[in-house]
């Protein structure tokens, strides 16, 4: 039997735990406040707070419910518009009305949540901060320049109400943002306990982590078949172990893009990761779904390979460790035994003068996916690169690392010519084919581009390198 809090009610369901929470709430639950449309997580008119109790206190994020399965929900607090209504409109939904930012109404119960959850969880507000927080809401009729005054107000009140070292919760009750019904949600939570570990399933099971891409590749397979729902463990997701920086196969994209600890060790990695989906979608993306999807142009599954991670795996004849770039055999092929699972990344601590960048090119700029994508990891000695690690996407059958040109790059200096040699190394390097995203000749020429970008944000090097846009 699956426990959680629904808005301010303790909920108990044996239904199947891949069913979508989108469907649960609609047709069980009977909140049809949560909006039903594009089924792949673009749209944000499902979106939810999603709260997890740690140390007495509930911590909340937002997630599309479409590409929730239910069984993520075990001992959480779910939130939907209903549950953050009161007698009374409040501050978020009276500044919608006032400043005419919900037209037909479809989007708007999203765009209300998840400003609601930015309220929750940010250390502090401000404008451009909540405008990434809708960046995943979308809506078609009233245009976005009013749901931006909207943002103004909030701001703008909260600076005058708000004390930021009130505790989060009991702070927006007292200014009107949530009902006085959170603050008996760790009760609550208290009460449910500690949820049970996920059975033991057959080899035919699915293995479900974050379910940002299952849901929209194979939405029957996971709503009807045998389901196995992993939920994070209460280890930190990022952590230093000794000389190693260790990132659980359950951390999320938006566990990388957050990590102080990454942001000292990687240079780079925030503005990275802020490419990849938007909040609520970051949320709920795991590393190990990244790796195991097996994409060639995976984002993190990019990062991860420029970055030398080595990948720790557990399954039933105990643990073993590979280096990740060996984990990719062709196609959608792993070194995964059956009943392997993705235990956690392992990268160094101490990088020493390293630099790092990321770069993919879409069609939109944000939340999409990439006709070439590619990182690179430099450490410099001397002012010579004395180790180099490129990784790129989109340009074969799998991510993959780019040893001839990481050989061309080792032991000469930074500047325009290494620049250039890389380039034409690395459009020599790899082997892509003609499809939706672009012909092979087209990915061939991006990918060389991207190289030289990698050395115009590290270097500074664009004069130098304005020659080469012709190639």
């Amino acid at each position: 039997m699956l426990q959680f809090v629904l808005n301010d009610t303790l909920v108990a369901t044996d239904r199947p735990p891949g069913l979508p929470a989108l469907d649960f709430l609609r047709r069980d639950a009977g909140l049809t406040g949560v909006k039903h449309a594009c089924r792949e997580g673009d749209c944000g008119s499902c979106v939810v707070l999603l709260g997890r109790l740690r140390g007495g206190q509930v911590q909340y994020t937002i997630a599309t419910s479409c590409l929730l399965p239910l069984g993520a929900l075990a001992g959480r607090h779910v939130v939907t518009i209903e549950g953050l209504n009161g007698p009374a409109l409040n501050r978020v939904q009276q500044a919608f009305v006032d400043r005419g930012a919900s037209q037909c109404g479809f989007c708007t119960p999203g765009f209300v949540v998840a400003l609601t959850g930015h309220l929750l969880e940010a250390a502090t507000w401000s404008r451009p901060a909540m405008i990434e927080a809708v960046a995943g809401n979308i809506c078609r009729c009233t245009g976005y320049s009013s749901i931006v005054r909207v943002i103004d107000d909030l701001v703008e009140h909260l600076r005058h109400v708000v004390d930021p070292a009130e505790p989060r919760v009991a702070a927006l009750v007292r200014a009107g943002i949530i009902p006085d019904t959170f603050l008996g949600t760790p009760a609550l939570l208290t009460e449910i306990g500690p949820s049970p570990a996920p059975a033991a399933a057959d080899s035919t099971a699915l293995i479900v982590a974050g379910g940002t891409d299952l849901y929209v590749q194979r939405p029957l397979a996971v709503e009807d078949g045998p389901v196995v729902v992993l939920r994070a463990a209460d280890a930190p997701p990022i952590r230093s172990e000794g000389e190693r920086i260790v990132i659980e196969g359950f951390a999320t994209a938006e566990d990388l893009k957050r990590s102080a600890l990454l942001a000292e060790a990687v240079g780079g990695i925030e503005r990275a990761m802020a490419l990849m989906g938007s909040w609520p979608i970051r949320s709920r993306a795991t590393v190990a779904g990244n790796l195991v999807n097996a994409s060639p142009i995976g984002d993190m599954t990019i990062i991860l390979l420029a970055l030398g991670a080595e990948l720790r795996l557990r399954g039933p004849e105990g643990a073993r460790s590979l280096p990740l770039d060996a984990f990719f055999l062709g196609y959608k092929r792993l070194d995964l035994r059956p009943g392997e699972l993705v235990d956690s990344l392992h990268i160094p601590a101490d990088r020493g003068d390293a630099r790092f960048n990321f770069e993919k090119v879409s069609k939109r700029t944000h939340l999409d996916i990439a006709s070439v994508n590619t990182a690179i990891s430099l450490r410099l000695e001397g002012g010579r690169i004395a180790g180099a690690a490129l990784a790129a996407g989109g340009v074969a059958p799998i991510p993959r690392r780019l040893p001839r040109t990481e050989a061309v790059l080792t032991g000469r200096e930074p500047d325009a010519a290494t620049a250039r040699a890389a380039a034409a190394a690395a459009r020599a390097e790899v082997a892509p084919i003609s499809d939706v995203r672009g012909s092979a000749d087209y990915k061939r020429l991006l990918l060389g581009q991207l190289v030289l970008a990698h050395f115009n944000v590290l270097f500074g090097l664009e004069d130098g390198l304005v020659a080469e846009a012709g190639a």
